[in-house]
């Protein structure tokens, strides 16, 4: 498979964990999430879009990077975490504002920022650059989670 046409697929499995998001996500934005209490440092909404996209990107890029220069036969540890954290991620958005869960969420968050740092741990062996692209996101689910517990500490 051809180096673009291998991007091309990590793109769009990245982004698909983004559009599943969104499909839970923005229904419930004007209703159920605009009645929760919130910690005054909860960002605006409108800043979510923009921070995901750039993020979801730099993870395609990420785990093309690691599995183009880790080799296709030998990236399979590599590639089951990451297929774990976009299943982690997408499942967030179902728990929290699908299902309302905002407990179960923070569990899967957690998760979420472990799969997270095993990836970066992972691709730090095959590629830094591969790694860095994984630290924004680690740091932004850092603050998700942090955001996601004081929301719900606030509604209980």
């Amino acid at each position: 498979m051809s180096g673009l046409a291998s991007l091309l697929i990590f793109l769009l499995a990245s982004l698909a964990a983004g559009v599943i998001g969104v499909f839970f996500t923005n229904p419930a934005l004007p209703t159920w999430y605009a009645g929760l209490r919130k910690p005054r440092w909860t960002p605006p909404n409108a800043l979510f879009g923009p921070v995901w996209t750039v993020l979801y990107v730099m993870i395609a890029v990420a785990g093309w990077l690691a599995w183009r220069n880790r080799g296709h036969a030998d990236a399979r540890a590599p590639m089951a975490i990451f297929i774990a954290q976009l299943f982690l991620n997408a499942a967030w958005a179902v728990i929290f504002f699908g299902a309302r869960r905002i407990g179960l969420a923070f569990i899967d968050i957690i998760l979420l920022w472990i799969a997270i740092l095993g990836c970066v741990a992972e691709f730090s062996r095959v590629s830094v650059a591969s790694a860095v692209l994984m630290t924004p996101y680690l740091a932004w689910v850092g603050y998700a989670a942090a955001l996601n517990y004081a929301i719900w500490r606030l509604n209980l």
